[in-house]
């Protein structure tokens, strides 16, 4: 499986063949990367601005800093943020840190004239991401095109930009054709850069039904015919590039993928906030079956690192390429870089939510502030973010997140059913939980999950690339003295005796490996296994 993922195989054109990814010379390529958030079309929680419906989306963030700072600072400020946000150091760190792709989100007003007319061009989107392309051609990253936010809307939210919470590409004509118009004009640029992964046509079309917004699932076959036309507008200069097409209600929904819309495309859906299981999976993995096509969890993330150990491998073993959201943030540990918040943003951020309006001058000294913190050097690394999502050491397991795959007698034992337990779903395997999983749908909120083991039964752990001397940490809890195996691909590592108590642990030394398996046996009695953290030999 690692070999899929090494940025080796970056090379050639992308394409899809059956249910699989290729490179340019036939090779499989597993993606994996993260989303430039913020970067071309902005985010107000990103700048710490959570629930806050006037600061939430670009072009109320560009008229809070207008109205704060000045049109003539605003300018510049602008210029200067799609200067730093993203740089060739992001690009380089990337690549260093073992991903292969990454997505750039962009809003269509950077690249054509927001204007009731035939469609104009403005350059400077289009200058933003050829200067991308070089750095990602330069680290052997591929890069997916995603409109973001589509002329006139595409999902009816804060995130696609739109004036007045409504899908308006999907129901004004003026701004249909401008989507056409930017994707036949993208495909006219980039038809012949290789680096270009592929296209992604919509992001998150159509949300949900919300009760302050107006029911929007009437659009859903005005999608599916927004895509064909797109398409084929595509096809008519671009014969090559991938497609990446999303379903509706946030991508989840599989509605629209009643066919294939072109033979070389990808289905790409996202997931977020739920069981980190194969139930997160078996809706895509059945259509992947169904139409022999590849499936691409396009956008994921915004959790905590137990949860992006458990998903992602698993993501990876059934063949399915990942991109998480987003590579920086303000003040995070869940993204690879956290961006340092100014002393003092908390004026700004009151000024949106009805506050006493600050003075220009100290609005610009806070967003001066921002423009330096958001550079990569100034930022903090959040390097256990990569070692989770990887699942390399140091790295901790939950003992819930045993190996689905290969599944029954291979990877777990299987337990006997207890209604006092609660049960994993996708697996038939018994976890006791400290509250009802029902409850904790997968957030960051997310639960310690254990597992309880009996004489004779097993669970197994794959763990990536530990050398020798990483150290296994073991938490169990145990009624009664037990004893337990544990095994690194079939070689004996120790037999541990856990005695009564709450709780007890084990160090144990693994070996050298590309891809190692953790096995826990018990051999006597019972125990419930909390826990796997693999540490650094040095520690």
């Amino acid at each position: 499986m690692l070999e899929k993922l090494d940025r080796n195989r970056v090379k050639g054109f992308l394409r899809a063949r059956g249910k699989v990814l290729v490179n340019g010379e036939g090779e499989e390529v597993l993606l994996t990367g993260w989303g430039l958030g913020n970067w071309l079309l902005c985010e107000g929680y990103m700048w710490l601005a959570r629930d806050n419906r006037g600061f939430d989306r670009p072009r109320n963030i560009e008229e809070t800093i207008r109205d704060l700072a000045g049109s003539a600072y605003a300018e510049r400020f602008w210029q200067a943020f799609r200067a730093n946000y993203i740089t060739k150091g992001d690009i380089k760190r990337m690549a260093e840190l073992g991903y292969n792709s990454l997505r750039i989100p962009f809003n269509w007003r950077l690249f054509m004239e927001d204007e009731p007319e035939e469609a104009r061009f403005r350059e400077e989107g289009f200058s933003l991401i050829d200067q991308c392309l070089s750095w990602c051609e330069e680290y052997r990253v591929y890069a997916f095109l995603d409109l973001h936010g589509a002329p006139g809307g595409q999902t009816g939210d804060n995130i696609d930009d739109s004036r007045d919470n409504l899908p308006r590409l999907l129901t004004d004509r003026d701004y249909w054709d401008k989507g056409i118009a930017l994707w036949k004009e993208l495909a006219r640029r980039y038809r012949d850069r290789w680096i270009v992964g592929g296209y992604d046509l919509l992001n998150e079309p159509i949300r949900t039904v919300r009760y302050d917004y107006p029911n929007v699932d009437h659009l859903v076959p005005r999608l599916a015919e927004f895509y064909e036309e797109a398409i084929a507008a595509i096809r008519e200069i671009d014969q090559t590039h991938l497609l990446s097409i999303e379903g509706h209600h946030w991508s989840t929904d599989p509605l629209i993928f009643w066919k294939k819309y072109d033979e070389n495309m990808v289905i790409h859906f996202h997931r977020y906030g739920c069981p980190p299981d194969m139930s997160a999976y078996e809706t895509f993995t059945r259509l992947r079956d169904d139409l022999d096509v590849p499936l691409w969890l396009g956008e994921t993330g915004e959790n905590n690192n137990p949860w992006y150990a458990a998903m992602y491998t698993l993501a990876f073993r059934l063949d399915i390429g990942i991109n998480v959201w987003p590579w920086k943030k303000m003040e995070c540990l869940n993204s690879p870089y956290s961006v340092k918040k100014p002393e003092g943003w908390e004026e700004l951020l009151a000024y949106t939510q009805g506050g006493p309006k600050p003075l220009k001058s100290r609005v610009i000294t806070l967003l001066d502030a921002y423009l330096e913190n958001m550079k990569i050097e100034n930022c903090r690394e959040n390097p256990e973010v990569s070692a989770a999502l990887f699942r390399r050491p140091p790295v901790t397991l939950r003992g819930s997140d045993f190996d689905s795959l290969p599944g029954r007698g291979a990877s777990y034992s299987g337990l006997r059913k207890e209604t006092s337990f609660f049960y994993r779903r996708g697996t038939g395997m018994a976890i006791r939980a400290e509250e009802n999983p029902l409850e904790n749908s997968g957030w960051a909120r997310w639960g310690i999950y254990a597992v309880e083991l009996e004489a004779g039964e097993f669970a197994c752990y794959t763990i990536h690339q530990p050398r020798e001397g990483t150290k296994l940490r073991l938490s169990f809890n145990a009624a009664a003295p037990a004893s337990v195996r544990v095994e690194q691909d079939g070689r004996s590592l120790g037999v541990i005796t856990v005695s009564p108590g709450s709780p007890s642990g084990a160090e144990l030394s693994l070996h050298t490996g590309a891809e190692s398996r953790i096995k826990i046996g018990v051999e006597k009695g019972a125990i419930v296994l909390n826990s796997l953290s693999f540490g650094d030999p040095a520690a």
